[in-house]
């Protein structure tokens, strides 16, 4: 009877959420949510806000069919135990520090003792619902990104997340990577759009939408995103060649913008000997709560519980 998962996705300023069959795979069509967050409000309504959206879409089920709720969770944050870690360094959630949000929640949701609560890292939730519902399905190995406020990523092999061993960075992840005179999260976000458009106009700018908008007739922000284009291609085409990556897929508010890169990315890398394939995502947003509510598929639950500790 407990053929519902609901898939939450936790974002900086909103919760989004939605039941999907496990049954069938099909996104359960009118049960889709979504509540405005202020990541930094006191703890109680940080997480009032969370079960005011996932008790909409609850309310289309009975609790009976529910087996549980998967949430794509942004780190630091303890994805076995469900216990927040974020701090006054993260910029968000710091109030949630140290709390279990399994039990919080659990007092706030109209769910019976038997469905579940079960977390996943966000960028690996994306990355999940790319491989179960979206551009990265035909494919047997693949490398999902999210750009936008910081650069998310996880490698895919078999419908599994690949966080350890020789042919993968430390962690499963990108960002963390040296890259020029940084790592590869401060060139590959938006900041790092505004402040290289700064740097070469000296004019400053509220977002990439802005830069976006003027790329065709001005002639820095197309530099701009040529920029990104070639250095995203020279940070993952090694790792992708590494891998074994079949399909690269783009997510994140800055792909909307791939028209303006996409070229200079795809130039590089073949410069850089990569063949892989590249595919801007359809789901977006709705790739991560996809694929955290597959923390609810029992085969996919057995290969990926080891690997929460891990990401």
């Amino acid at each position: 009877m407990r053929k519902y998962a609901i898939g939450a996705d936790i974002g900086g300023s909103h919760i989004s959420c939605a039941i999907i069959d496990l049954d069938s795979k099909n996104l359960v069509e009118g049960t889709f949510a979504s509540e405005v967050v202020n990541n930094k409000a006191e703890a109680t309504d940080i997480l009032d806000s969370w079960a005011a959206a996932i008790n909409q879409s609850l309310a289309h089920i009975t609790a009976k069919e529910l087996a549980g709720i998967g949430f794509a969770m942004p780190g630091p944050f303890d994805y076995e135990k469900g216990i927040a870690l974020f701090t006054s360094q993260n910029d968000k959630f710091e109030k949630l520090h140290g709390i279990n949000v399994v039990d919080e929640l659990r007092k706030r949701l109209k769910i019976d003792s038997q469905s579940g609560i079960r977390f996943m890292n966000d960028a690996t939730a994306f990355a999940v619902g790319e491989d179960w519902f979206g551009m990265g399905k035909a494919y047997t190995r693949t490398l999902s990104i999210t750009l936008g406020t910081g650069f998310g990523s996880a490698f895919i092999a078999n419908g599994i997340p690949v966080v350890e061993g020789n042919e993968v960075p430390e962690m499963g992840c990108v960002w963390h990577l040296p890259y020029k005179d940084d790592i590869a999260d401060a060139y590959f976000s938006t900041r790092w759009c505004i402040k290289r458009y700064l740097e070469l106009s000296g004019v400053e700018v509220s977002g990439v939408k802005q830069i976006a908008d003027e790329a065709e007739t001005n002639k820095i922000a197309k530099q701009v995103f040529i920029e990104f284009g070639n250095n995203l291609g020279e940070l993952l085409a090694p790792w992708m060649n590494k891998f074994g990556a079949e399909a690269l897929v783009i997510g994140g508010n800055i792909s909307k913008a791939y028209r303006h890169f996409g070229e200079s990315l795809e130039e590089a890398l073949k410069a850089n000997g990569c063949s892989t394939e590249v595919h801007r995502s359809e789901l977006m947003e709705d790739a991560a709560f996809i694929g955290s509510a597959r923390l609810f598929d029992e085969d996919f639950w057995k290969h990926v519980q080891p690997l929460l500790s891990k990401m």
